[in-house]
């Protein structure tokens, strides 16, 4: 029996160096800490949840903007590396999107991004639109203008799409990209801070740090997944890891689609720095504890 074929993950989004730093304490406001270790890494949650996806299983397109900086270049040969289609990442004049990424020994982070290109990301071409309409899924993120993200929801109901919404940062999410969602991904503070809000969606999805992560469906049901217990080193980039697996498997039904995500997301914790795992990685995992 022939293998079915990947699922089209469409993701638009934001791109970003990352620039992390290593130190045994976050600084308090005005101190100053001594850091062990620097790292130049590729980000951005829309950046971090096309890889995530594509070294999930995805057939992956990306619709974002670099600047015509020095970090450009890179930033466009990772997606690359990583199988990510990048026929749709445009370049915009002026520097790309950097954040400044502090992790402490207890693998917490504080993140600074300063958005650069992404700003520039104010329309969608018609490719960018084809690309949409012809996915399975599409993954937004709110590190882009809403008003292209709200554009990028509507195409993607027009052609049939499956819309996934990560609202981070977490802001006021307009009544019009809401109409359009169908899963809603959040963290708690997020599925707090939207509060009513959350009600509209179809799908809500809630990661709940090391205790897993909870599917409210269409008709009120409630399943939580507890996630696998593991050694963590670095949690930034778990979410996008959880996200991007949670996408690909999303035809499975949402119960197994919750599953393998936990999983993702656990595993991305047990590595410095962006680490999503492969779907390899995800079925050996998923496999012990089975």
């Amino acid at each position: 029996m022939a293998s079915p074929e990947p699922p089209r993950i469409t993701v638009v989004g934001s791109i970003n160096m990352d620039v992390s730093a290593r130190t045994p304490s976050l600084p308090a406001p005005g101190e100053t800490v001594a850091g062990t270790d620097l790292v130049l890494g590729r980000g951005g949650k829309g950046a971090n949840q096309a890889v995530a996806a594509a070294r999930a299983g995805g057939r992956v397109r990306f619709v974002g903007a670099v600047g015509d900086d020095a970090f450009a270049p890179d930033l466009r040969a990772s997606l690359r590396t990583e199988g990510v289609d990048v026929a749709t990442l445009r370049t915009a004049p002026g520097a790309s999107g950097v954040a400044v990424v502090t992790v402490d020994d207890a693998a917490e982070n504080t993140i600074v991004v300063v958005a650069g290109a992404n700003d520039a990301l104010t329309e969608l071409g018609a490719d960018d639109v084809a690309a949409i309409e012809g996915a399975d899924v599409l993954l937004l993120q709110l590190e882009i203008p809403v008003p292209t993200v709200v554009a990028a929801a509507e195409a993607a109901r027009r052609g049939g799409t499956t819309v996934f919404l990560n609202p981070s940062p977490v802001r006021p999410v307009p009544d019009a990209l809401l109409d359009a969602v169908d899963v809603l991904v959040v963290n708690e503070s997020e599925h707090h801070a939207l509060g009513d809000a959350v009600d509209r969606t179809p799908h809500v999805v809630t990661t709940l740090g090391a205790r897993g992560a909870r599917h409210r469906g269409p008709d009120g049901a409630v399943v939580e997944v507890p996630a696998p217990r593991v050694r963590a080193v670095d949690t930034t980039g778990a979410g996008d890891a959880f996200t991007g697996a949670l996408a690909v498997a999303w035809r499975d039904g949402p119960e197994a689609a919750l599953r393998r995500a936990v999983v993702g997301g656990a595993l991305a914790t047990t590595r410095s720095g962006i680490a999503a795992p492969t779907a390899a990685d995800i079925d050996a995992a998923a496999g012990e504890l089975a």
